[in-house]
C-alpha cells in the first residue's frame, strides 16, 4: 500500500514540477535574445555576485527551488535526487573527495580508500646531471622514456598503495607513541593497523619485515621477543623502521625522541637523507652519494649534558636496492666516502637510508635475536629433523623470502620451535640478524625513504607531510 502511496506522490509531484519548468523555460525563450549558450554563462556569473532585482536572476533562482524541491522529495521517498539543484551539487562535491574516510585509528584497507585505483604520487624530482659518461638522456629519446614509462604504470600504483598505507599507519603512530609504553605494545599496534591499511593478502600484500624500535646506542634489527619487559622511556632515542609491499617492497624509517636535546642529531641524519635522496639518479655512482651524505651528516655537532659530540656517518651500514620479495637485491649505497662506483639505473628501487651516531660511527651484533630471513640463494638442502621441516614449510607458506620475527611466529601457533630454528640457521636455509649496536652510552638515529627511478624522473615514494 506504502509503495501504491509513494509512486502517486511522486506521478503527481513529477507532472507538477514539469509543468512549472516547461513555464519557466518558455518565459527565459521570449526574453533570450543572445546566444544560449552565453546567456548561461552571464546568469551564473550574476547569481555568483549575487545581483538582485533582475528578471533572469530570478527566473534562475526558482528554477534552482523547484529542483530543490525534487532533490528533497525523493530523498524522503527514500529514492536518489536526480536534479541539479544545490543540494545535488553538495552531494557530488562529497562523491569527488572520495568515496570513504579513513578512521581514527586507521582500520579501512586503502584499496577502499581509492576504489579507482589511482594513488597519490610521491615526490617528483628531476635526475641530477651526470658528466663524462654516456647517460640515459643519450640513450633513450624523450619519447622511448615516455613510452617505458607508461607500460610500467601497474608497478607504479602497487608501489604508491604501499606507500599511501605506509604513510598513514605511521603518521598515526608518531602520535601514538608515548614514553610508558612497552615496546611489544607499540610494535603490535603498529602491525595491526598496518595489516588492515596494506589490507594483508598472505604473499600478495602484507608487512615486508618485523617492526624495528631500536633503542639509544641500537642502530638497528631490534623488535621485543615474547616476554621483552622493555618499556620506552623520556629520555630514549627511538627508530622506527617498518615496511609495506603490494608484490614490491617499500621501507621507511623515522626516529623519535622526546626530549629536545636530541633534536641536533635527528636534524643531521634527516638532513643527509635528503641529501643522499638529491644526489640519487639514473647513471650516478653509488659511492659518489656516500662522499655527499658523509659531508653533511659530519657538518653536524650536538652538546649532551655540557659536553659536545661530532655526529658520525656509521660506516658499516648502509643504504640499498629493492626487488620484489627481496629486500637487498645487491646494490649497496654507502653514506661513507668510498665503496662500489657501480652506477643506478632505470626502474630500480632504492631505499636511501643514513645512520647516525655519538659513538664511534661503527656497529656489531648484540642482545638477543629476533630477526630471521630465509637466504634468497639457498638451495635445497636435506632435512632430517621432522620439527625443521615443518617450520620451515610455515615458513615458506607465510613469508617467503621475506624477514620475520620470532613474535610473529607466535602469532601462527607455532611453538618450541628454537632447537629447529637454530636448525635451520646452522644449515644454511634461514639467516639470523642480530641487533646491531653502537657503543654503550651513545645515541643513534636513523631516517630512511624508498626511491624509484622513473625514465623522465625520480619518485620518492615514501614522501610525506611528516617528513
Amino acid at each position: 500500500m506504502a509503495e501504491v502511496v509513494a509512486n502517486k506522490v511522486e506521478t503527481v509531484v513529477s507532472e507538477t514540477i514539469n509543468g512549472e519548468v516547461e513555464k519557466l523555460i518558455e518565459n527565459v525563450s521570449e526574453n533570450q535574445n543572445d546566444d544560449p549558450v552565453k546567456k548561461k554563462k552571464k546568469k551564473k556569473k550574476k547569481k555568483k555576485a549575487e545581483t538582485d532585482n533582475t528578471e533572469d536572476g530570478e527566473k534562475d533562482d526558482d528554477l534552482n527551488e523547484v529542483n530543490d524541491k525534487l532533490s528533497n522529495q525523493k530523498l524522503e521517498n527514500g529514492e536518489p535526487a536526480q536534479a541539479t539543484g544545490e543540494a545535488t551539487k553538495k552531494k557530488k562535491k562529497k562523491k569527488k573527495g572520495g568515496g570513504k574516510q579513513q578512521t581514527d585509528p586507521p582500520s579501512i584497507p586503502i584499496s577502499e580508500l581509492f576504489p579507482d585505483g589511482n594513488y597519490p604520487e610521491g615526490e617528483i624530482m628531476k635526475h641530477p646531471e651526470v658528466k663524462d659518461f654516456q647517460t640515459a638522456k643519450d640513450r633513450f629519446t624523450d619519447e622511448e622514456k615516455r613510452a617505458l614509462d607508461r607500460a610500467n604504470t601497474y608497478i607504479y600504483q602497487e608501489v604508491r598503495q604501499a606507500a599511501e598505507a605506509h604513510r598513514q599507519t605511521r603518521q598515526y603512530m608518531q602520535n601514538y607513541i608515548k614514553p610508558g609504553q612497552t615496546m611489544i605494545e607499540i610494535c603490535e599496534t603498529l602491525e595491526g593497523i598496518s595489516r588492515k591499511t596494506i589490507n594483508e593478502k598472505g604473499l600478495e600484500a602484507g608487512l615486508a619485515f618485523p617492526t624495528g624500535c631500536s633503542l639509544n646506542n641500537c642502530a638497528a634489527h631490534y623488535t621485543p621477543n615474547a616476554g621483552d619487559p622493555t618499556v620506552l622511556q623520556y629520555d630514549d632515542v627511538c627508530k622506527i623502521d617498518f615496511g609495506t609491499h603490494i608484490n614490491e617492497l617499500l621501507t621507511v624509517l623515522f626516529t623519535l625522541s622526546f626530549n629536545p636535546k636530541y633534536d641536533r642529531l635527528l636534524q643531521a641524519v634527516k638532513d643527509a637523507t635528503n641529501t643522499g635522496i638529491k644526489a640519487a639518479g639514473i647513471d650516478v655512482r653509488l659511492c659518489d652519494i656516500g662522499e655527499s651524505i658523509q659531508e653533511v651528516m659530519e657538518s653536524y655537532e650536538i652538546e649532551l649534558d655540557g659536553k659536545t659530540y661530532p655526529v658520525k656517518s656509521i660506516r658499516n651500514l648502509n643504504g640499498h636496492s629493492i626487488s620484489p620479495y627481496r629486500i637487498h637485491a645487491g646494490k649497496t649505497v654507502p653514506i661513507v666516502k668510498g665503496g662500489e662506483a657501480t652506477r643506478m639505473e632505470e626502474m630500480e628501487f632504492y631505499a636511501i637510508e643514513t645512520f647516525g651516531s655519538t659513538g664511534k660511527g661503527v656497529v656489531h651484533d648484540d642482545m638477543e635475536t629476533s630477526h630471521y630471513m630465509k637466504n634468497f640463494e639457498a638451495g635445497h638442502v636435506p632435512l632430517r629433523v621432522q620439527k625443521s621441516k615443518q617450520l620451515l614449510n610455515c615458513i615458506n607458506q607465510n613469508f617467503g623470502t621475506l624477514a620475520f620475527c620470532r613474535r610473529w611466529l607466535d602469532r601462527l601457533g607455532q611453538s618450541k620451535y628454537l632447537i629447529a630454528l637454530k636448525n635451520l640457521t646452522d644449515v644454511g636455509i634461514i639467516d639470523a640478524y642480530p641487533p646491531l649496536c653502537d657503543t654503550k652510552g651513545c645515541y643513534t638515529a636513523q631516517y630512511e625513504h624508498t626511491i624509484l627511478l622513473r625514465p623522465t624522473c625520480k619518485e620518492i615514494i615514501s614522501r610525506g607531510t611528516d617528513y
